[in-house]
């Protein structure tokens, strides 16, 4: 079955998560932590996307944040890929970093904004990396920290969480703090991962209505699924060029991420083995995948259209 293209629009909330390849690490010490960390500052600042909630864990991230006009996919595009390069770099390594493509939901503010907040900074406790709320409130690998801290200054997204609880800052903060406490039981929560509301009505199928929206992408009552996608149909179908032009993106970074090579190397015009190799891959994938034409790939690549027309004439 052919994957779903994403759904984005400015102004969706989104809990995202990513992971390593075949459940490797991604991270292997504080200085791979403080340079992921860096460059979601650096990226959150620029592209300025608002960010609610983050874990950093060995081979995942969690993040929750709002899409804006500059767009989910080019967002994460740069996130990931630079931390892919930066860390095979590091450690000589070759291939992909992260398994498939990361996971996007789009969440009800209304209904599960908090709920995904807490579920997020939890990371740590339900993975016994920290035991207690009190030792989360120095952990400095997910936003928690951030938010018990109250720093009005920092790229995290504070200020937006916290006036869920209060207008006043110390009250806001240990109301926050006893949601959190609130929640330290309540499991791996599976229904916070999309799916609509016949997964959020899980533990009593009894109530759920089988004729109410549904998408897996989605986490959300049916009228609320309806929303995101009559506004996804109208703003860019799948078969779009610009849908196209997305996915090509995305498999570009995949390649340079395996081969540890710049899109800037790759643009370059460079002759090097490892260049013209995945240069070759590219080409192919993105005219039988994608429909791309020759002129069009060779923009992309940096080469002329005759140097795409005989990579494409040898692998007929």
């Amino acid at each position: 079955m052919p994957r779903q293209p994403r759904l984005d629009s400015p102004g969706l909330l989104h809990h995202v998560i990513f992971r390593g390849i075949e459940k490797c690490v991604i991270v292997k010490d504080d200085t791979d932590r403080l340079d992921f960390v860096a460059r979601l500052n650096r990226l959150a600042t620029e592209c300025n996307i608002a960010v609610y909630a983050w874990a950093l864990m060995d081979n995942h991230v969690h993040l929750l944040l709002r899409s804006n006009n500059y767009g989910l996919a080019r967002f994460m595009r740069r996130l990931l890929t630079g931390h892919a390069i930066r860390f095979n770099l590091r450690y000589q390594r070759h291939g992909h970093l992260f398994q498939n493509r990361y996971k996007s939901f789009v969440c009800d503010d209304e209904s599960y904004f908090l709920e995904l907040v807490r579920y997020v900074h939890l990371n740590p406790v339900r993975a016994r990396i920290v035991d207690t709320i009190a030792e989360l409130n120095a952990y400095p690998w997910c936003g928690h920290a951030a938010l018990v801290e109250g720093n009005k200054k920092s790229w995290q997204s504070c200020d937006e969480v916290l006036h869920y609880f209060s207008k006043k800052r110390k009250v806001a903060i240990k109301r926050y703090q006893q949601f959190m406490v609130d929640g330290l039981y309540q499991g791996e929560r599976p229904e916070l991962v999309g799916g609509g509301m016949r997964r959020s009505q899980q533990e009593s199928a009894a109530n759920i209505d089988q004729s109410d929206s549904y998408d897996s992408r989605i986490l959300g009552n049916g009228t609320f699924v309806e929303q995101v996608l009559r506004q996804h149909k109208s703003d860019s179908p799948f078969t779009s060029p610009q849908e196209k032009q997305q996915l090509a993106d995305e498999y570009i970074e995949q390649i340079c991420s395996r081969d540890s090579i710049t899109i800037d190397e790759l643009s370059s015009g460079s002759r090097r083995h490892s260049v013209s190799n995945a240069r070759r891959e590219i080409a192919i994938k993105l005219v039988r995948s994608y429909g791309l034409t020759a002129t069009a790939i060779a923009q992309i690549l940096g080469v002329s259209t005759s140097a795409i027309c005989k990579i494409l004439m040898r692998n007929n």
